[in-house]
């Protein structure tokens, strides 16, 4: 019995510490000023499917990520603590894609790794706090899906066993492979790096990276394991009019940037006036509403 797993993960501007030069006069986010992670829940994600190949001798872990030819470093992150390789989807046409055309590229790059047993990813990205490209995934995939998954039970060569974190509880769910399963960020955090494998990886690279670098390509035919495959949207066979911006029916009109520079206290009287007043106040400096 052996499990074959992709995990989705995403390279994300760490939207946690943003500051005045998180966004660009057009609206959109700055991601030269804000520094890229690896977005938390799909670590989440990651050690769940860690777990199951613990569990399971045999079982390979594929991590596949959409963005730049730079996201290759959170292929390498994945490897030093587990996966055993990695595809970066990675072009131009792809550029301004929503979560339909993202779900439904991704969904491309899943179907040519291959026959496969389970989908991991996180519950949403920081970026854009949808939590829509998992469960599209899913049906473009035409397969079931667990969502909100915190922690798992149980797994057999058929079949899977997983507790669901809900609003007002939790819940424990059973599905058959294939599935997909997103994770919540109640689930357990991500181990850390192995020393052996970090060890091991440390010179894997992606063609882009090598590029831009100038790394030496044939250390891959001595060490195939070095090599972060790098797929277009030719590679996955998609169409043209259903990624980027063409594949996208949501527009995002415009971003406010809203940051809260100091701290201030201001003393009011218990007045329908005052209190009206600062209301506004809170509203036109976009506090609140």
């Amino acid at each position: 019995m052996s499990l074959k797993i992709v995990v989705l993960a995403k390279q994300v501007p760490d939207t946690r510490n943003v500051g005045k030069d998180a966004m660009t006069p057009e609206g959109t986010v700055n991601r030269q000023a804000l520094p890229a992670i690896f977005n938390p829940e799909d670590l989440n994600a990651l050690e769940m499917a860690l777990e199951i190949k613990d569990r399971v001798p045999g079982s390979t872990i594929t991590v596949v990520t959409m963005g730049p030819g730079r996201a290759a470093e959170i292929i390498r992150d994945s490897m030093f603590r587990g996966a055993d390789n990695g595809v970066v989807l990675s072009d131009r046409k792809l550029g301004g894609s929503d979560t339909l055309a993202t779900s439904y590229a991704i969904s491309q790059a899943v179907k040519k790794v291959g026959k496969v047993d389970i989908v991991f990813g996180g519950r949403q990205a920081i970026d854009g706090d949808t939590a829509q490209v998992g469960p599209q995934t899913a049906e473009k995939l035409e397969i079931p899906q667990i969502t909100y998954a915190e922690e798992l039970i149980d797994v057999t060569e058929k079949d899977i066993t997983i507790k669901r974190r809900l609003e007002r509880g939790v819940e424990v769910v059973k599905a058959q492979f294939p599935l997909l399963v997103t994770a919540h960020a109640s689930a357990k955090a991500c181990r850390f790096y192995n020393a052996k494998r970090v060890m091991k990886y440390k010179k894997a690279f992606s063609k882009s990276e090598a590029e831009a670098n100038g790394f030496d390509t044939n250390l891959w035919n001595q060490f195939p394991y070095l090599k972060i495959e790098e797929w277009n949207a030719a590679d996955v066979a998609c169409e043209d009019d259903r990624i980027g911006l063409a594949g996208s029916p949501t527009k995002v009109k415009k971003i406010d940037n809203v940051v809260l520079s100091q701290k201030e206290n201001v003393t009011l009287e218990p007045t329908d006036e005052n209190i009206d007043s600062l209301v506004k106040q809170l509203i036109d400096t976009h506090i609140i509403g």
